[in-house]
């Protein structure tokens, strides 16, 4: 399933699933919509419960990428990831069907590693991972530590447990699902009501009647907590239920070992960043490559940035506190206009953490990407001094 939820555009949501037939990328608005023209609603896959959950909780619109059965489900998995590739309208991605019956989790894991392989590689988007089916684990709290230890990437995200829904045709008991969908609809819900820089967090998960565990064994995994913030530092993200005010998303985490990119609202800020920059100012590589180009570049980003900031995305009560941009003749020396990039430094302030993260914009021949600058200047605490040192 894919997304693209920004706070001034309708929500988009593709749901990657194992259905019959080749590949097609239609759009939906309505469950209904899309179950009436299929054949199998339900059965042993769990895109109709994605779906189902992604619309419950203010999910507007989204694709659906079918993976082909007559064909290992790995490779399936990796044609439609290619098709992607060319799709520029997306900002999330959901596989349900990873951890369905029948996939060892050695499996899981490996397809989890290409998604977010892909969201990397694009700069542009982000994965909502589901955590396999734990009931039959003795100890499920060490099992899902084990498992999330084999995943790493900046740009993705791994939900625990699975949720309990009720079933649409006979009203019983319900049935458990992966919770991706309805997690899919809670970022589009928040980054319309919020914006993108809120931390999906601490959100209600509607149509959800249980959790695969109670709280009381959920809240193990905070014994591997920071002993500083209480936050776990597992890098996985509990769905809990509160006495009193529903069942919640508790934690919004990343994947990734690097520490700048370990909130999900300070990742999907710069990738937010990048799609916009890939849309408005694309271009500008094939123009020459001098100082007008470049006050263009950081009068384009500026203006951007500032709206950013006063949208709350940036932190600072100045434009000089929360962004600068520096494009000049020491970021482009005559190799590199040889070569046709355009390399421009940014500094953003997120909202977390309290300091500047420094990355590379290039422009050139493959496209557009934005790369972290050397650690020894990132992150840095807003200064005076660096501005001057950075912009000089």
């Amino acid at each position: 399933m894919l997304c693209r939820e920004e706070s001034t555009e309708e929500s988009i949501t593709e749901f990657i699933n194992r259905f019959r037939g080749k590949h097609h990328i239609p759009y939906v608005e309505d469950i209904l919509e899309y179950v009436s023209s299929k054949e199998e609603s339900k059965g042993s896959f769990y895109l109709y419960s994605a779906l189902k959950g992604f619309f419950n909780n203010d999910g507007r619109l989204c694709y659906v990428i079918s993976l082909e059965q007559d064909i290992p489900m790995e490779k399936a998995l990796r044609k439609a990831l290619k098709e992607l590739e060319s799709l520029e309208i997306v900002d999330l991605i959901c596989v349900p069907d990873i951890v369905g019956v029948g996939n060892e989790k050695s499996q899981m894991q490996e397809m989890q590693r290409m998604v977010l392989d892909h969201c990397h590689r694009k700069g542009d988007r982000f994965a909502i991972l589901d955590a396999p089916d734990l009931s039959t684990e003795e100890n499920p709290i060490e099992a899902i530590l084990e498992y999330r230890e084999q995943l790493h990437g900046d740009s993705g995200a791994l939900y625990f447990p699975w949720i309990k829904i009720q079933n649409d045709i006979d009203r019983s008991e319900g049935y458990y699902v992966p919770p991706c969908g309805h997690i899919a609809g809670i970022y589009a819900r928040s980054d319309r009501e919020n914006g993108f820089h809120k931390a999906p967090a601490n959100e209600i998960l509607e149509g959800v009647i249980d959790l695969q565990f109670p709280d009381k064994k959920l809240v193990e995994l905070y014994s591997y907590c920071d002993p500083e913030t209480g936050e776990p530092e597992s890098g996985i993200n509990l769905l809990r239920i509160f006495r009193g005010r529903g069942i919640r998303v508790w934690s919004a985490r990343t994947l990734s070992n690097d520490t700048l990119w370990r909130y999900i609202s300070v990742r999907r800020l710069f990738l937010t960043v990048t799609r916009w920059i890939r849309s408005n100012l694309a271009d500008f590589v094939f123009q020459t490559n001098d100082y007008k180009l470049w006050v263009r570049i950081e009068r384009e980003l500026s203006v951007y940035f500032e709206s950013l900031r006063l949208e709350g995305a940036l932190q600072g009560s100045a434009p000089q506190e929360a962004f600068y941009v520096k494009c000049n003749a020491e970021n482009n020396p005559p190799e590199y206009r040889e070569e046709g990039k355009v390399v421009t430094e940014i500094g953003l302030a997120p909202t977390i953490p309290n300091e500047f993260i420094i990355v590379f914009l290039v422009h050139g021949a493959t496209g557009v990407s934005l790369s972290l600058a050397p650690s020894d200047i990132n992150p840095h605490p807003f200064s005076r001094q660096l501005l001057d040192q950075r912009l000089s």
